[in-house]
């Protein structure tokens, strides 16, 4: 059997931020584990250059690795950056009380719903909106990490 992957390419290399957050929602982590990951995240966000932690995985598949949508690297799920998946681990982050990072983490997200006036499906190179620009999934899970950053807030100041 020829593997479709090109010789060389480590696919254990991969970072999958999406299902790592949803991985983290299913309990699956501990909290050491969280911050371990959530570090990995901001790393690999700082080396792709995307704009937050909703970057769907990184390193990227090489281009040309898949047809279509995601045939260039950090272009829809191939790298792209997913608010859909970003704000849930925003959630997660509070969950898992780790307020600061939360919310210094949220701050590149709402920013960018700020400055483009919609809630975009995905972000790829340079912090370009791609997709409807009225995702009501990015509008979803931003306003649930907002709630829950808000009422921990709330707790906490009482």
């Amino acid at each position: 059997m020829h593997s479709p992957l090109p010789k060389g390419f480590d696919e254990n290399q991969i970072h999958y931020h999406g299902g790592t957050a949803i991985a983290i929602e299913a309990g699956l982590l501990k909290r050491n584990e969280i911050k371990t990951v959530n570090r990995q995240m901001l790393e690999n966000v700082r080396l792709s250059g995307m704009p937050s932690i909703g970057l769907t995985l990184y390193p990227t598949y090489p281009a040309g690795f898949f047809k279509g949508w995601m045939a260039e690297p950090y272009h829809y799920q191939n790298g792209g950056d997913w608010t859909w998946f970003g704000g849930r681990m925003i959630q997660q982050l509070v969950r898992n009380r780790f307020y600061q990072e939360a919310y210094d983490e949220l701050g590149p997200m709402i920013d960018r719903v700020v400055k483009n006036k919609g809630f975009y499906e995905w972000y790829g190179k340079n912090d370009v909106p791609s997709g409807s620009g009225k995702f009501k999934g990015s509008a979803g899970v931003l306003s649930k990490a907002i709630a829950l950053l808000r009422q921990w807030a709330a707790e906490t100041a009482e």
